[in-house]
């Protein structure tokens, strides 16, 4: 027989429906969670970025609303210098650290297919590099027991090394991968922030300013206009050149394969092409900004403070700045040595970069510029809408 107790709890249990089921928090989303309070408090740094603004919309930090926030952060390390409860102040917060900690959380949790998120944890400088020269090893053996690795003939071009058909049977698997496994992670990802950002829908506006702040970095200038800090805790704005450098050359690298593609399946022109042509320019220029940005974002990420991020991620990040750096430097020798006896391994080395690159692109650093775009969306189309507690910074 069940007690007068039993039906109590019986009968508030049925008045109240079905349990909401609250996911537990990892330790590195309660610290941000802890931080956020804390700095919701404070509001010294309201006005520096966009993180701040959405903080003040909260009063309490579920799962998606801290892999919000954490996706927003850029890692200026403004907010931590200006912080008067920073390390060695017993509340210990730092933002840009806890926040990137997250940030890797989030790419492993929203990883497609899930159970290969745990490469983004081994997609390491070391192994990055290991897969390109395999890869281009394997190139190389390939064409060497063709008998042609070495001294290219009058005439010959890259077809004559490798068919154009066969390139396109080995690199559209891999890349069409690459951006399947990319896009179905930030559709669980947006699907997730949509109604911790009061689930309204995209607008013409919204989608205008994140863009903005998408193409210009807006929020690598440190809140200020002066730039991030760097390990002598001074401002610059070199982290935000390189990162325009470094974005910028890989989208005109990117325009560059997009145009020979049109110039070969609709008008019929087969590579090479002169340098004059629209590719050739396109590829040359941005091979040249590749470069140069991802040199200067190897040596700032090499020198910047501990206290500025998460060491943890740091051979994910330069895995996937060596790879751009190779694939545009390997692309680069690759044209003045055309027409050179190098030809052929030349080509190898090149393919074997690219090939590794696309290989890693959902599993390395490219998707958290994926993610914080989704981020600076949701962002842009919530401030438009009224404050849920009226104390926001909008």
């Amino acid at each position: 027989m069940q007690t007068l107790d039993t039906l109590a709890r019986e009968a508030v249990s049925l008045a109240q429906g079905p349990r909401r089921v609250i996911p537990i928090l990892s330790s590195a989303e309660t610290e941000v969670g802890r931080q956020m309070q804390i700095c919701n408090a404070c509001r010294y740094c309201e006005g520096f970025c966009a993180v701040f603004p959405a903080m003040t919309r909260r009063l309490e930090f579920g799962k998606a609303d801290i892999h919000f926030l954490a996706n927003l952060c850029h890692n200026c390390g403004a907010c931590l210098h200006a912080c008067q409860y920073a390390p060695p102040h017993e509340f210990a917060v730092n933002v840009p650290q806890a926040m990137a900690e997250v940030r890797g959380q989030t790419y492993v949790d929203y990883a497609w297919p899930q159970a290969l998120g745990v490469l983004y944890q081994r997609n390491g400088l070391t192994l990055s590099l290991a897969l390109a020269c395999a890869l281009a090893l394997f190139l190389t053996l390939a064409v060497a027991m063709k008998g042609s690795l070495w001294g290219a003939a009058p005439g010959d071009t890259f077809y004559t090394i490798f068919p154009h058909n066969l390139l396109v049977s080995m690199f559209a698997p891999v890349f069409l991968f690459a951006m399947l496994a990319l896009a179905m992670g930030v559709r669980r990802f947006w699907r997730d922030l949509t109604p911790a950002t009061s689930g309204a829908s995209v607008n013409g506006p919204a989608a205008a300013e994140a863009a903005d702040a998408v193409l210009r970095l807006k929020y690598l200038d440190g809140g200020h206009g002066e730039g991030c800090h760097n390990e002598d805790d001074a401002y610059t704005l070199a982290r935000r050149r390189f990162h325009h450098l470094t974005f910028y050359g890989f989208m005109l690298c990117f325009a560059a394969t997009s145009v020979a593609t049109l110039y070969h399946y609709a008008l019929g022109w087969v590579a090479p092409y002169a340098l004059p042509s629209l590719p050739k320019l396109l590829g040359v220029i941005g091979g040249i900004s590749l470069m140069v940005g991802t040199a200067g974002l190897w040596r700032l990420n090499r020198k910047r403070h501990p206290l500025h991020g998460d060491v943890k991620q740091k051979p994910m990040d330069l895995g996937f700045i060596a790879l751009l750096f190779l694939t545009s430097a390997s692309g680069l020798a690759l044209w003045l040595g055309r027409g050179t006896p190098a030809l052929a391994l030349l080509l190898c080395l090149h393919l074997g970069a690219v090939m590794a690159l696309f290989a890693t692109l959902p599993y390395g650093k490219f998707g958290h510029g994926i993610f914080r775009s989704a981020a600076l969306l949701r962002h842009a189309v919530e401030k438009r809408l009224p404050n849920p507690i009226g104390l926001g910074a909008d």
